[in-house]
C-alpha cells in the first residue's frame, strides 16, 4: 500500500513538473530594433550609446527576461530596412519591433510616398508574426522647404494612427535645439545626449514590455 502510494505520489509530482515549468521557466522576449546611426552609436562608444542604457534600464527595472536585439546600421534608410526585416523576424521572432528609420530617406530628399510605403510594409511584416510595433518620428531641418519637411513628419503619426502602433513623437526632442547635445555635424546627437534619447522612449516602450 505505502510502494503504490509513494509511486502514485511520484507519478503526480513528475507531472506537476511539466506542467509548471514552462510558465516559470518562460521563453525571454525580444525587443528588435530596425534603427539607423541614431541608434547604431555613431560617433560615441558603444556602452554610452542609447541601446546600452536601454539594455541596463531594462535590468534596473524589473524588465531582465527582455533580450534586445539591435539590428541598426550607419546610413540604413528605410529600403535596406525592409529588405532586411524579413530575416531578422525569422530568426528572433521578436514581441516587439521598434522601427527607427526615415532619416537618412529625408536627408537624401526621398520622396515622401516611398519613404510611407516601405516603413507600412516594415510595419505590416511586423504585424504579420504577432509583433508590437514602436515607431520613432524624425523630423529634418527646414532648408529642404516647408512642403516637403511637412510632409516628411506628418508620415509618423499618419501611419501610427493607419496600423494603431506605438509612436514616439520626435526622437531628437529636447536634443536637437540644446547647446553640446549634437555632434560637431549637427546630425548626431552627443555622448551627453544618449540619456534624453532614452527618456523620449522610455515612456512610450514601458507600457508595451508590460503588456
Amino acid at each position: 500500500m505505502d510502494t503504490a502510494f509513494r509511486r502514485l505520489r511520484s507519478i503526480v509530482f513528475i507531472a506537476l513538473i511539466f506542467v509548471v515549468a514552462p510558465v516559470h521557466g518562460g521563453n525571454q522576449n525580444t525587443l528588435l530594433i530596425m534603427g539607423d546611426s541614431l541608434s547604431a552609436a555613431y560617433g560615441v562608444q558603444t556602452e554610452q550609446a542609447w541601446v546600452a542604457l536601454l539594455k541596463k534600464r531594462l535590468d534596473s527595472r524589473g524588465f531582465s527576461g527582455w533580450e534586445v536585439v539591435n539590428a541598426s546600421i550607419s546610413g540604413e534608410t528605410t529600403d535596406g530596412g525592409l529588405r532586411r526585416l524579413p530575416d531578422l523576424l525569422t530568426r528572433h521572432e521578436p514581441e516587439i519591433v521598434m522601427i527607427e528609420l526615415g532619416g537618412n530617406d529625408g536627408l537624401r530628399g526621398f520622396p515622401p510616398q516611398v519613404i510611407r510605403q516601405n516603413l507600412s510594409r516594415m510595419i505590416e511584416q511586423s504585424q504579420a508574426i504577432d509583433a508590437d510595433v514602436l515607431l520613432v518620428g524624425m523630423q529634418i531641418p527646414p532648408n529642404y522647404g516647408k512642403p516637403y519637411t511637412e510632409a516628411f513628419s506628418a508620415i509618423f503619426s499618419e501611419l501610427a494612427q493607419r496600423f494603431e502602433t506605438a509612436l514616439v513623437p520626435f526622437f531628437l526632442a529636447n536634443i536637437y535645439d540644446q547647446e553640446n547635445l549634437m555632434q560637431n555635424d549637427d546630425i548626431h546627437p552627443t555622448a551627453e545626449a544618449q540619456g534624453q534619447l532614452l527618456d523620449n522612449v522610455w515612456p512610450v516602450l514601458e507600457p508595451m514590455l508590460n503588456k
